[in-house]
């Protein structure tokens, strides 16, 4: 089978990977245009340290685009992490068409912030669809979908690198088998048309203290380890990261109740969030107590309530 892999980063770096351990015939990669001042797509350079011919439209909305997908002469694209949008008649120009992956359960959370929005929500499962997409935003028949847990203290992060990515490169093989097989599935008329969120920006991300724990506790998890929640203590901006629920934790929201080599603790309107790591603007990041102590940031300090925007 003649197959055409389109993605970027390390997901269709994984993708690419795992399809030429299985010695499938990989006779084109298509990766996002280069951009000036960023390191090489990941997926770019491993495709041609393979030998493999890599092509980067900056748009696939032209003719000259439409004309290049049809030179593979492909039988199936394997759509790995996307963003450019993809017009009808480049998804439908290999024989068997285009299936693509996304990290959440269609037509749940449609986006580019599929997998922070859950967390966000307080929901305790997400999962991946893999589906045969059209013109909408992520729209389109599913041919497969798996469902994880996400865990009570679990990051963005953790969720994605620890579940989804390895979840979904397996995923895109089981597809591709399935699509071999002549399993296509696109009679099921399950169409991801679910409503569409956008990104989760870094202004979403900034945490009101005087909500209740399990909305502070989210928004910090569903921002980590990007765009990352943030706060303001003492005029020093801060970014949050690895939080834990503090349940039995009071005080005035926002005040800082404790801080140790453990984390710092800083109180909600009902309980308390455990910070373990955070990084102030244009540092790195390190644990609570390093940054408090080079901050000169004290128990009893209070982070801002109010709903400042980033600068």
């Amino acid at each position: 089978m003649r197959i055409v892999v389109h993605g970027q980063d390390a997901f269709g770096k994984a993708v690419l990977e795992k399809l030429l351990e299985r010695g499938e015939n990989i006779i084109a990669v298509c990766c996002a245009p280069d951009k000036a001042g960023r390191p090489e797509d990941p997926l770019k350079t491993f495709a041609r340290e393979k030998g493999l011919p890599v092509h980067q439209p900056t748009s696939w909305k032209t003719p000259e685009a439409l004309t290049l997908m049809r030179s593979f002469d492909a039988d199936v694209c394997l759509m790995a992490y996307v963003l450019l949008f993809v017009p009808q008649p480049v998804l439908d120009a290999p024989r068997l068409g285009t299936f693509q992956y996304h990290p959440s359960l269609l037509p749940a959370h449609r986006g580019p912030s599929s997998i922070n929005w859950p967390i966000a929500m307080g929901k305790t499962r997400t999962g991946l669809t893999i589906f045969w997409p059209n013109e909408g935003l992520d729209e389109g028949p599913i041919l497969l979908q798996k469902s994880v847990e996400i865990g009570a203290d679990e990051t963005l992060g953790d969720v994605y690198f620890k579940k989804l990515f390895p979840m979904g490169v397996d995923a895109m093989m089981e597809s591709l088998d399935l699509v071999k097989a002549g399993v296509m599935l696109k009679h099921d008329q399950r169409l991801a048309d679910g409503s569409y969120e956008s990104w989760f920006k870094k202004d979403l991300a900034l945490i009101d203290w005087s909500k209740p724990l399990a909305d502070v506790h989210n928004t910090i998890r569903a921002a980590d380890p990007a765009p990352g929640a943030w706060g303001t203590v003492g005029g020093t901006k801060v970014d949050l990261f690895e939080p834990q629920r503090m349940a039995g934790a009071s005080g005035e929201p926002g005040t800082i109740l404790s801080i140790d080599d453990a984390g710092m603790v800083v109180a909600a309107m009902d309980g308390g969030v455990r910070i373990k790591r955070v990084r102030a603007a244009g540092g790195k990041k390190v644990t609570a107590a390093e940054w408090a102590k080079a901050a000169g940031i004290a128990e009893g300090a209070r982070f801002e309530t109010g709903a400042t925007k980033p600068s």
